[in-house]
């Protein structure tokens, strides 16, 4: 308690002073409207610069939980595009539905060598299964080749071993999409294309019907060059992708409901032919 009567005699002249200020500060903002519009502004530019700060960090940690919405939402509307369903918020009828679309995350990703594999993480436990399609917001990545309970392997459309139904959007002329050239990981191979076909640089490659994994016109890229293979009989086509092969994030998972009945019947009919 002396500490403060000390302070209050050692500093009377100074912290009368500020009284005196604070109070004339006080009578001039009363009596002046200029000088109160002036201090509310200036209280008003504080209090909302602070709260524009806490919003913002607010927000910086809310962003995975708004992103998982999102991500959701799309696979929710992926469904439905799927199944062309009208986006009308009706109910889909699960007896009609054809594709089942699940989402999921890149953990691991290779795109430097001839067999590239992406890993994800959704496994069995999740209803993911070998041959199922994979892609992103912007196209195609891969198929699922192996799985484990809570993860899956999925070989990537930069891989050599890769080859998927693919037609160019505008002509619904298809033929089969690789990777030949192994060294750029933007773009990939259209091969098999009658050189009969009319093409353009930038004509949209989109998947094509002839696919149990892949529902059809998911994108895939653009043509970026094209010329006669060596029969002369065919188009060798450069296919620069729409994905970023080098930086891929959330997927979603293609579960073709119907993929089993039909593979049972093709292989009844192959067996019955022989």
């Amino acid at each position: 308690m002396q500490q403060i009567i000390n302070f209050l005699i050692r500093y009377k002249t100074f912290l009368l002073y500020l009284f005196l200020l604070l109070i004339s500060l006080v009578f001039t903002f009363q009596s002046h409207s200029y000088h109160q519009s002036k201090f509310l502004n200036s209280s008003n530019f504080i209090t909302g610069s602070i709260y524009s700060f806490s919003d913002n960090i607010t927000s910086y940690f809310n962003l995975r939980e708004e992103n998982n919405s999102l991500v959701e939402e799309n696979k929710r509307l992926r469904d439905k595009l799927f199944n062309n369903v009208q986006l009308s918020g009706i109910t889909i009828d699960t007896a009609s539905v054809d594709y089942e679309v699940i989402r999921g995350r890149v953990i691991n990703n290779s795109y430097a060598d001839q067999r590239n594999y992406v890993t994800i993480n959704k496994g069995q436990n999740d209803s993911i299964a070998q041959d199922m399609g994979v892609i992103t917001d912007k196209g195609i990545l891969g198929i699922v080749e192996n799985t484990s309970a809570n993860f899956s392997t999925v070989q990537s459309i930069l891989s050599k071993k890769s080859n998927i139904n693919a037609k160019i959007k505008n002509s619904n002329h298809f033929g089969s999409l690789v990777w030949g050239n192994t060294q750029d990981y933007n773009i990939v191979q259209l091969i098999d294309i009658p050189r009969l076909v009319p093409l353009t640089i930038g004509d949209t490659i989109v998947t094509g019907a002839m696919s149990s994994i892949f529902p059809e016109n998911i994108p895939i890229g653009t043509i970026k060059r094209f010329d006669l293979d060596n029969s002369k009989s065919f188009y060798f086509i450069d296919v620069e992708l729409f994905n970023d092969m080098t930086n891929i994030g959330n997927v979603y998972i293609i579960k073709n409901l119907n993929r089993k009945e039909v593979l049972q019947l093709e292989a009844e009919t192959e067996a019955n032919d022989q």
